[in-house]
């Protein structure tokens, strides 16, 4: 079941409301959206690229934080990726709950989130200054797709198949489908009506 949002709230009841709920929820202009819970698949592929991307960032400039870390968009607006790496130094609230400066964001595709990701949310991401690359990965095929700042805009490029590479110029690296899908067998990750 997907809850669309609850109600309207300040950003200081969301931050309350928030830290004393047992499931994490992003706040999007005064309403608050629950979050779904995720498959062995969704939590896997996350695991992969986070691993990956730190054996080819090892340096000690990039800070990798998973979907516990909550991102402030602007100041009316928070969400929760699935992965976030930031190049630098991050720039973090006071008691380190909230980054402002992601230089890459990542989601896992879900039946339940898919427009979303692909939508207004995409939006929003964009919207952060400090971020160059989102990437929207799907966890029932090998297939990624990567949205890179640019002089004209956001433009997407789609990368399929296990012998692809996805090419990271903003953070120094290239990323390889075949080790995003590490131990995923696609024939049992296919959605059903219990999928996230």
């Amino acid at each position: 079941m997907v809850v669309d949002s609850i109600r309207q709230m300040t950003v200081e009841e969301y931050f309350a409301f928030d830290e004393a709920s047992e499931y994490k929820n992003e706040y999007i202009d005064g309403e608050v959206y629950p979050m779904t819970g995720g498959t062995a698949y969704h939590a896997e592929i996350m695991l992969n690229v986070g691993f990956a991307l730190r054996l080819r960032l090892r340096d000690g400039e990039f800070h990798f934080y998973s979907s516990a870390m909550r991102i402030r968009v602007s100041p009316a607006r928070y969400l929760y990726p699935d992965l976030s790496v930031v190049c630098g130094e991050p720039e973090l609230d006071e008691p380190a709950i909230n980054l402002f400066n992601p230089t890459l964001v990542a989601e896992v595709l879900s039946p339940a989130t898919a427009n979303k990701d692909r939508g207004f949310k995409r939006d929003l991401y964009q919207s952060i200054p400090s971020l160059q690359v989102y990437l929207i990965i799907d966890q029932f095929k090998a297939q990624v797709e990567v949205a890179s700042r640019g002089a004209s805009g956001w433009p997407v490029r789609t990368f399929s198949g296990l012998d692809a590479i996805v090419p990271l110029p903003a953070l120094g690296c290239d990323l390889p489908l075949a080790d995003i899908y590490d131990g995923i067998q696609f024939d049992a990750a296919e959605p059903s009506s219990a999928a996230e």
